[in-house]
């Protein structure tokens, strides 16, 4: 009645999880993810992505950072007190509300949402540059 007929099965590969902070939670601290990450809560602190994942930050209508945020892509729908840099591509929902400094690739903006502070495009080969920089940082700065 309950059998596994999965038992040979392979393990799922390349399947990405996803994190969630809720509605109601408030944490403090710096976030580093892999796979998706959907913020309903609030975040005191920067969200970063592992360096070179494919991270997806999700921030809801009720969610918010006061912090910076460095991620491949985001879907913003809520508020970011901090400076964004979206290595690939961003979009900005009609709540959401950005004070701080916006770096982007690709960039979708609906009607309704806000942005106080400069949007900074970025061309490809500068994302780049800065990926490969940022992997060749990353064994100095867990050295010290």
């Amino acid at each position: 009645m309950f059998s596994n007929n999965r038992k040979n099965a392979p393990p799922a590969v390349g399947t990405a999880a996803t994190s969630l902070i809720a509605r109601g939670v408030t944490l403090r601290g710096d976030i580093l993810f892999s796979g998706a990450l959907h913020l309903d809560g609030v975040v005191e602190g920067s969200i970063h992505a592992d360096p070179g994942s494919d991270g997806v930050l999700t921030i809801s209508e009720t969610g918010r950072v006061i912090g910076r945020v460095e991620v491949p892509q985001a879907v913003i729908n809520g508020g970011v007190t901090g400076n964004i840099e979206v290595s690939e591509r961003l979009e900005l929902a009609p709540l959401a509300r950005i004070d701080g400094d916006v770096h982007y690739q690709v960039l979708e903006m609906a009607a309704g949402a806000q942005v106080n502070g400069k949007m900074v495009h970025r061309a490809p080969q500068t994302v780049r540059q800065l990926a490969q920089a940022a992997i060749e940082v990353a064994p100095a700065l867990t050295e010290a």
